[in-house]
């Protein structure tokens, strides 16, 4: 099998040099594999240090230049310029480990699928942040359990950008990336491709190391365009707002009226607030230091998952009140 890797990038030049660095220790024949890099207009001198580096890589280095469009396009552009087999996407904040792609054809080896998603998750070597935000978008307690990385499904697994891969003949009968600026276009994708009747797994080993944004301002802003892309998406298409999407909205709405309530009422209904409040932030700081072997995520697991609630939930109303365009 022989893997086009497209990487759509913006600005992000150290983290795909890193990336690229990754994939360069592959235990996978570097014959079968082709980088193609489509940078959407950076101004970090992404291009100098692709030409810089890519003649050092063990495979072929495409490099595509393009006005700032969104990584949809850049990933249809990518697509329109591979050769492969099997298409992948890994966001250029990831890493893989070097079986990533051994992993990806044995698995295909004993069980042909059309199309796969895998999980993401925290490199040991992260900061008590990045492994706190992990937690916080992977968890079988959040929403973020919907991506994949515990195998469980509380509603339909879509597998997304960070680490996912189609055949060609899925590509040449579906084409390319909507048209959505950014953020959830892969999930919009995902959902054509389920809907070809192609036959797309989940590939547990499959894994990625995702650093996603080095503070909490920057985490904030990616998860509040998050949930505005969620009802983006529900504009196109009411399936792909499931019930369990909108948890993040009603806890938002619940918190505001609650602590609304407290402040004119005060006493025991203020009182009741802060004990019920502080009882879920310690229950998830608990379970998020023991899983991520870290006593910081006592305090930080609980401001990553009320950054992601109030923020993901802010979004999708932010963008209901704006209205269909």
């Amino acid at each position: 099998m022989k893997f086009s890797i497209i990487l759509a990038t913006y600005n992000r030049k150290e983290d795909l040099l890193t990336l690229l660095k990754s994939l360069s220790l592959q235990d996978y024949d570097p014959g079968r594999i082709e980088v193609i890099i489509v940078d959407d207009g950076s101004t970090d001198g992404t291009g100098d240090a692709v030409t810089s580096f890519g003649p050092g890589m063990p495979f072929h280095v495409i490099y595509l230049n393009q006005a700032n469009s969104g990584p949809g396009v850049a990933r249809s552009r990518g697509m329109e310029k591979a050769t492969g087999d099997m298409f992948l996407f890994i966001d250029t904040d990831c890493t893989v480990p070097p079986g990533y792609l051994s992993t990806i054809a044995t698995e295909h080896e004993k069980s042909p699928f059309d199309a796969f998603g895998g999980p993401d998750t925290a490199d040991i070597h992260f900061s008590a942040w990045d492994k706190a935000v992990s937690f916080t978008l992977t968890s079988f307690l959040t929403t973020g359990g919907l991506r994949g990385a515990s195998g469980k499904k509380l509603a339909r697994y879509y597998p997304r950008s960070f680490n996912m891969g189609l055949k060609r003949r899925v590509y040449e009968e579906i084409g390319g990336f909507g048209s959505i600026f950014q953020y959830g276009e892969d999930i919009e994708y995902s959902h054509r491709i389920l809907q070809s009747g192609a036959v797309v797994r989940f590939l547990p080993d499959a894994v990625v190391y995702h650093k996603r944004r080095s503070s909490p301002a920057a985490f904030a802003r990616q998860v509040y365009r998050m949930g505005k892309a969620r009802i983006q998406l529900w504009r196109i298409d009411r399936s792909l707002l499931e019930p369990l999407h909108t948890l993040p909205l009603i806890a938002t709405l619940t918190g505001l009226i609650w602590l609304l309530l407290a402040l004119l009422l005060g006493g025991v209904a203020a009182l009741s607030f802060i004990i019920i409040l502080l009882i879920g932030v310690f229950a998830m700081g608990v379970i998020g230091a023991i899983q991520t072997r870290s006593v910081a995520a006592l305090l930080l697991v609980p401001a990553a998952f009320a950054i992601q609630t109030v923020a993901y939930g802010s979004g999708m109303l932010t963008e209901l009140l704006k209205g269909k365009k």
